[in-house]
């Protein structure tokens, strides 16, 4: 299993835990368990095309990923929303 991270507003999202164990051979099937798990985040991290949001940063092993990087048992899976300001 591989350990997905969630910060700032997408951890109340997602039982106000910050770490998640799921299956999954790819980032895009990590996040969609995490959806399926979490139903309330539907459509926070991916859009109704299952790709990651713009808003979206996601790293694994702390370097950037996308919804096509592998990722394996022990793994660690960094979703991280975009800070903007004005």
């Amino acid at each position: 299993m591989a350990v997905v991270c969630v910060r700032g507003p997408l951890r109340k999202l997602a039982g106000e835990r910050a770490e998640h164990s799921l299956e999954g051979a790819t980032v895009v099937e990590l996040l969609r368990a995490l959806e399926l798990r979490h139903q309330n985040m539907s459509g926070w991290i991916l859009d109704e095309r299952g790709l990651i949001r713009r808003h979206i940063n996601v790293f694994v092993n702390g370097e950037p990923g996308n919804e096509d990087t592998a990722v394996r048992s022990g793994d660690r899976v960094e979703v991280v929303p975009a800070i903007t300001g004005g």
